[in-house]
This record gives structure tokens, C-alpha cells and sequence, in this order.
């Protein structure tokens, strides 16, 4: 290949627009303006110096002995575009699954299996939203915040240890309170600037007396609450 070829070409690729700048766009033309696509992610919908709210519900994904729902309603405020605060409460709902109840033996001498059941929690949590993206979906663009939070919060639950630790069906059940550590993680698809679905984990950890030791500081254990939610928000 002649020299001259090969420094042309050089210097078309030293000089084009080829390494561009924050406000060059990619020129697709199957997209419409609206569906521009950015060299560097630039944000449309921004949380900075915003309220929002949301509301819905979900599963609770653990627990052996119990099938759980959730229903949840969040408020908070971002006064930075990847730093703000959350608070939580959470109305939950279960009761034993299928699972506890083949390990009973009624009426008789039998296996008592133990469970605690969430009946709500609340807490604030500081939030932090690192990372945002665009999915091109060809027919339309989706913008995505991904998040995480850590705080504390109090727990209401209701266990059976009482029935546990006697072996009698007719044995109350016990509520107790308990504050932990809470953190969450989760997606916020953007459907406008004030509409969203986010998609959230959250995870309650708290500490309990065990079921054969009551009156024992010593003998207390770490449990977990696993709330996965689907919800629906608004940005003011």
C-alpha cells in the first residue's frame, strides 16, 4: 500500500469525530430524536432536590415455616443526585405454610416446629443511587436507577414459642419488638419525570431470645426478614 495512502488514513482517524465529546450523539438512523444515544450516559430524569413517594407490595422470601405478604409505603428526599434519605413502613401478613404443617403431630407428642411471624416494621434508611442506565428496547428508550440503603428500624413479630417450648397446640403465641439493622436494594425504572415502578429487596436482621432459653442474654441469635416488593412512585 502506497505511503501516502497509509498517512491519509492516519490522519482522517487522528482528526474525525470519532473520539467524542460529552454532547456528541451516535447518528442511528432507525432512532428519532427523542431516542438519541449519548457517548457519555446523560441523565433525563433527575431526583436531585425532589420528594418522592411510593406504594405497593410483594412476598416475603424467607421464613421455612411461613408463607408471608407485604405491603409497603415509602416516602423520602434526595438532596444530592446520588445521595438522599428513605423512610419505611411495612404491614406484613402470614401464616404457616404447608411445610410446618407436616411436621406436626396433633393432639399428640410430636414435633413443634418454630417460626416467627412478621406482622410489620418501619425505619429510615440513608440512601445511596451509584449507577444509571439506558436500555434500548428499539422501540423505546427505559432509564433505570440502580440504589442501596442502610438504616435502622423496629420489628413487630409474632412467634409460638410458648407452644414450642411445651409441646400444647392451646399454647398462646408471644409478640414481641425488636429494633435492627435494615438495608434495601433495588431499581427504579423511570415511566416519567413524576411516575416510576421500582422494584425493591428489602432486609430486616434483628436479634431474639431463642425459643429454650428466654430468660438468657447470652443465648440471643440473629434473624432475618427477606421482603421482596413491586411498587408503584411519584416524584413532586
Amino acid at each position: 500500500m502506497p505511503v501516502k495512502l497509509i498517512s491519509s488514513i492516519l490522519f482522517i482517524l487522528l482528526t474525525s469525530s470519532a473520539f467524542g465529546a460529552e454532547g456528541d450523539v451516535y447518528n442511528f438512523s432507525w432512532l428519532d430524536k427523542d431516542k438519541e444515544v449519548f457517548v457519555l450516559q446523560n441523565r433525563k430524569y433527575r431526583k436531585s432536590q425532589r420528594v418522592h413517594a411510593s406504594i405497593g407490595g410483594g412476598l416475603t422470601t424467607s421464613g421455612a415455616f411461613v408463607n408471608a405478604k407485604n405491603y409497603q409505603a415509602r416516602f423520602g428526599y434526595y438532596f444530592h443526585e446520588n445521595w438522599g434519605v428513605e423512610g419505611l413502613y411495612s404491614l406484613n401478613d402470614g401464616e404457616e405454610n404447608d411445610t410446618a404443617s407436616s411436621l406436626r403431630n396433633e393432639g399428640s407428642a410430636g414435633s413443634r416446629p418454630f417460626r416467627r411471624i412478621v406482622d410489620n416494621y418501619y425505619g429510615a434508611m440513608l440512601m445511596w443511587s451509584p449507577f444509571y442506565a439506558k436500555i434500548n428496547t428499539f422501540n423505546s428508550i427505559i432509564y433505570v436507577d440502580w440504589f442501596f440503603g442502610a438504616g435502622y428500624g423496629r420489628l413487630t413479630e409474632t412467634n409460638n414459642t410458648q407452644e414450642f417450648l411445651t409441646g400444647l397446640d392451646s399454647a398462646s403465641t408471644t409478640t414481641e419488638t425488636h429494633g435492627g439493622l435494615l438495608w434495601d436494594t433495588g431499581l427504579k425504572f423511570w415511566l416519567s419525570q413524576s411516575f416510576d415502578v421500582r422494584l425493591d429487596m428489602t432486609v430486616f436482621h434483628y436479634r431474639a431470645n431463642r425459643p429454650n432459653a428466654q430468660t438468657s442474654a447470652s443465648e440471643r441469635s440473629w434473624y432475618s426478614n427477606w421482603d421482596l416488593s413491586l411498587a408503584l412512585g411519584y416524584n413532586f
